[in-house]
């Protein structure tokens, strides 16, 4: 990545989209946009002229579509991508994350509209993340998740195991995460394959109306019941809640239960959901029961979280610089001097297991 200026090539089969992102792009001190095009063939012909530091890439296109475009420049010329998708296309963002994009803003709309100067402000930051993406880790994690979508876990061969713990005395383990974090979430979960008596919740940096279907692609690949987290839900063991894109996950305790509550962001909060909001709320009510584990992303959020934990008798894990694709918000936590354990992402399931007795 070129560490002044950043070279972006813009494929959109779509002019008035291919206008609107250029602008966006161009407001921004140090990006050039050195070329666009409108269809991956072109894409293609263009990323081997121009030799861009980022491409932004729509999925939907004649001739040959994002998704073909995807696969060869990961293959042939490893390229950071953004991808900028419609938010009726779910399930394809997050197939062209397991393919290698590092990155995805979501637009209004499928069809042209003045709206999409809405994402300005969300497409500009996650430029400005990805310029200090480690490629060579973005390339490990859609080989992982290539590698984990071969493991589907059935429902009827789902393990169960004895629980080692009383009802009441489960663990808790939150994760957080943001840019790469959903090809690490997914490393994470496809390897657990027995139904395990301990509570996971995960704040994963996400616009509205993701995480739903992402809650549920990570379902398939796991022996643990995996799904968004809705206002009320009850904490159990063998569950995942993940938290609603764009607003927070917090827990309360109500006799002998534990309870999910969804909340809107808190003054002008920059990164959804938040992380430090879920590590604190679960650092009150589970106390030294809970397990902290910061992943890949950009940013401090986790590190205000590490401190909340740490100061409940609780634990927390960061995910090593070596395997992150973006090593800001795992950093700001080890600088804390709190945290217990710095591991690779291939070992961080391991470990959370250990810790939890398994």
């Amino acid at each position: 990545m070129n560490p002044g200026r950043v070279r972006v090539l813009v494929v959109d089969d779509s002019a008035f989209n291919r206008r609107t992102i250029v602008k966006m792009l161009e407001s921004l001190p140090n990006v050039e946009v050195v070329g666009y095009a409108c269809d991956g063939e072109e894409g293609l012909r263009k990323l081997i002229d121009l030799r861009p530091d980022l491409i932004t890439l729509d999925l939907e296109m004649p001739r040959m579509d994002g998704f073909t475009l995807l696969r060869i420049v990961m293959q042939k010329q490893p390229t950071p991508i953004i991808v900028v998708s419609s938010r009726a296309d779910d399930e394809n963002v997050f197939k062209a994350l397991d393919l290698g994009a590092v990155e995805f803003v979501p637009k209004p709309s499928s069809s042209v509209s003045p709206v999409l100067m809405d994402i300005r402000e969300e497409l500009l930051a996650k430029v400005r993340e990805v310029t200090s993406a480690n490629l060579k880790n973005v390339m490990a994690r859609a080989d992982n998740a290539a590698r984990a979508q071969e493991l589907v876990v059935k429902p009827d061969s789902r393990k169960k195991i004895a629980s080692k713990t009383a009802s009441s005395g489960y663990r808790m383990v939150v994760i957080g995460s943001s840019t790469g974090g959903p090809p690490a979430l997914q490393n994470i979960f496809s390897a657990i394959q027995e139904d395990l008596p301990v509570a996971f919740a995960v704040a994963q940096h996400m616009p509205p109306d993701f995480t739903r279907a992402f809650a549920e692609r990570l379902n398939r690949f796991s022996a643990l019941t995996i799904r968004e987290a809705e206002n009320g839900d009850l904490v159990k063991p063998g569950q995942v809640l993940i938290a609603p894109g764009g607003k927070n996950l917090e827990f309360f305790a109500n006799g002998d239960e534990i309870v999910a509550k969804v909340s809107e962001p808190k003054g002008h909060q920059r990164y959804l959901p938040s992380v430090d909001i879920l590590f604190s709320s679960s650092a009150a009510v589970f106390g030294d029961r809970v397990l902290g584990v910061v992943l890949t992303g950009m940013g401090n959020d986790g590190a205000m979280g590490t401190r909340a934990i740490k100061s409940a008798g609780g634990k927390v894990f960061a995910e090593a610089e070596e395997s992150c694709v973006v090593f800001g918000m795992p950093k700001e936590a080890i600088a804390t001097g709190l945290v217990d354990l710095i591991v690779p992402l291939p070992l961080v399931c391991k470990e959370i297991l250990h810790d939890c007795g398994y």
